[in-house]
């Protein structure tokens, strides 16, 4: 044990601020939560710095943290947290994720759909935390009513895995004259962003903002009618959270991560990929009042899984256990 008034937890995350993603917010999220009873260093990398415990976002991307780490302090909590891209892709064909599985002692997961896929020998030793935003006073439907456009938005960074490309065709399908969609993230395919500038060109009722502040992110979404999430895969979206703790309903992708936050039953999913069933659904949410309360009183409805004080709670507990036991 690092000899310390308080233990010393190290949160390697494989991104910091300047990512401006959801693995950058987890991590930071979680050092203020910890920061009050706890020692907490935030890294990319552990370096060997003596600790009492480490917590390790991303199995593949923090791979050789979580070895080193599992090499060198082999009786100490070491705590993974499973991204989309572990669950749902790496842990089956990338051996240092399978590695970083094996060697940790505790495993989290940021919605309960991941456990359909982590081999049953792995339930015992993994917990479900829920992420969390702070709510926003949203902005009642009456005023919403009153504005010119009917505001869809997607936020997410271009690459594959947020299948992007699926907003973009669906801005092109929409029928509805009232809609406008906005697209806020950075372009990581150069590729994804010259199709997103061929569509903003094309395509009127398309905007692609770019990289935007988080803060800016978060303001713009509040106001926003809808929010789309087209992934192929997500660990646990904080996205999703910071529409629903803003009073924002969402239209989502039909995958596991997904309804894992939303619910089996949520009647706002789309096949993955398919632009035209979600140009009709984002018709009628424009058109149609009655689904549209509907979708945000099943929103409504989910929000307290995802309150700060329940996350931090969770996120304690299961520290102070590691580090008792």
């Amino acid at each position: 044990m690092a000899n310390m008034t308080k233990p010393h937890i190290v949160i390697i995350s494989p991104y910091l601020a300047n990512a401006n993603n959801g693995n950058w917010q987890t991590a930071w999220r979680w050092f203020r939560f910890l920061n009050k009873d706890f020692r907490v260093t935030l890294e990319v990398h552990w370096d060997g710095l003596a600790c009492d415990a480490m917590i390790a976002l991303h199995a593949r991307r923090s791979a050789d943290s979580i070895s080193a780490y599992a090499k060198a302090c082999p009786a100490n909590p070491l705590i993974v947290v499973l991204t989309g891209t572990d669950l749902y892709k790496d842990i089956y064909n990338n051996e240092t994720a399978q590695h970083s599985i094996q060697v940790a002692t505790q495993l989290i997961i940021l919605q309960p759909g991941g456990l359909e896929v982590l081999d049953k020998i792995l339930h015992p030793k993994t917990q479900i935390i829920y992420q969390s935003a702070p709510s926003l006073i949203p902005i009642s439907l009456d005023q919403k009513k009153r504005t010119r456009f009917f505001d869809v938005i997607m936020v997410g960074h271009l690459r594959d895995e947020k299948d992007p490309g699926t907003f973009m065709h669906a801005a092109q399908l929409v029928e509805s004259t009232k809609v406008r969609m906005i697209h806020i993230g950075n372009a990581l395919e150069p590729a994804l962003g010259a199709q997103a500038e061929i569509t903003q060109k094309q395509t009127p009722r398309y905007h692609w903002l770019g990289n935007v502040d988080h803060s800016i992110t978060r303001q713009r979404l509040k106001r926003s009618h809808l929010m789309v999430i087209t992934s192929k895969m997500e660990g646990g979206a904080n996205v999703i959270i910071e529409a629903m703790t803003s009073g924002v309903p969402v239209l989502a992708s039909d995958i596991s991560g997904n309804r894992g936050m939303l619910g089996d039953h949520y009647d706002g999913y789309f096949p993955l990929g398919d632009s035209l069933k979600l140009a009709r659904l984002i018709d009628r949410a424009a058109t149609d009042s009655v689904f549209y309360r509907h979708l945000k009183t099943q929103c409504d409805s989910r929000a307290p899984l995802f309150s700060p004080d329940r996350e931090r709670r969770d996120l304690l507990k299961l520290i102070n256990y590691c580090i008792a036991n």
